[in-house]
């Protein structure tokens, strides 16, 4: 792996993931979350002259990270328009869909992005930049209720209406447009010594917000069960409870709400079988190479 991609991505649970993928050599692959390409090249490196990959990414940024490969389509998009694309590309069925859900260390350290609360700059955190509202439109713009939902559902923020109260105040003077602005606003609701963790929940509620995560990602779970060959896997590392709990109950009963619906016998009805019944996480020689793995979580699924 070259300094560039490196620094734009270190893959996570690399090895594990590709391993979890159970990788034929002329087997159709997708990786759902190109960003670096590292799980890519890993995905490609199993496989033989014959063997596909798509991998979907809606960040112009990460077009840099794309490999020269005839094996490989690149597919400039969200990940939630999965069905759309293998239908457009002819293709009926896959053996195995990757997807690593977190945000590219490249989205933290850029400034302009305005993922990091380390860096002043506009307050955006688009994954793609083209198209929809800035974290800067929805404090501006949201009325107070739903502002608190937004920070108690995806945040887990317990002073979520105190947060929504005092930027709605707050913008009633002045317009609030940078991270600076938003962070002088909110600071003093949060203690010194768990300052960071609850910044870091604030902006992780916006960007879910942002970039409707939560919606894309069931509908891109629900186009991955429909894409699956039987014996086909799913792969999926998460980062936060939300996400990990749409995952585990979709491997687990077919939906993301984990209605578990029964057979006649009192069997529950689930197109998967669980490959891992307990969570694959970082060594912690990974997490010391790598510190942002911290909170990852592996969960692999066969479809019956």
């Amino acid at each position: 792996m070259n300094e560039a991609e490196q620094t734009y991505h270190v893959p996570v649970l690399l090895h594990e993931s590709i391993e979890g993928m159970h990788i034929q050599p002329g087997g159709t692959y997708v990786d759902v979350t190109f960003g670096g390409g590292g799980h890519s090249k890993g995905i490609l490196s199993a496989m033989d002259a014959t063997g596909r990959l798509f991998s979907f990414d809606q960040d112009q940024d990460a077009e840099r990270n794309i490999v020269d490969d005839k094996r490989f389509t690149f597919v400039r998009s969200n990940f939630r328009y999965l069905h759309n694309f293998l239908r457009y590309y002819g293709v009926d069925q896959v053996d195995a869909i990757l997807a690593d859900l977190g945000v590219s260390s490249h989205h933290f350290d850029d400034s302009e992005r305005g993922f990091s609360f380390r860096f002043d700059g506009q307050l955006d955190m688009r994954m793609n930049k083209r198209a929809g509202m800035t974290a800067a439109d929805i404090v501006n713009t949201y009325d107070e209720e739903r502002l608190a939902d937004i920070f108690y559902l995806y945040g887990e923020l317990k002073n979520s209406r105190k947060l929504a109260a005092v930027l709605v105040k707050a913008r009633m003077q002045q317009k609030i447009a940078t991270i600076g602005d938003f962070l002088e606003i909110i600071k003093p609701l949060f203690g010194k010594e768990r300052e960071k963790k609850e910044l870091a929940k604030v902006f992780q509620a916006l960007r879910i917000e942002v970039n409707q995560e939560m919606e894309a990602l069931k509908e891109m779970l629900y186009a991955a069960t429909e894409a699956l060959r039987p014996g086909g896997r799913l792969v999926i590392i998460t980062y936060h409870s939300l996400e990990d709990r749409m995952v585990k109950n979709v491997m687990k009963t077919g939906n993301v709400e984990g209605k578990a619906e029964k057979d006649f016998f009192g069997n529950i009805q689930t197109p998967f079988k669980l490959v891992n019944n307990k969570v694959i996480v970082p060594s912690e020689e990974e997490i010391t190479r790598n510190p942002r793995s911290r909170s990852a979580k592996l969960r692999i699924a066969e479809k019956k």
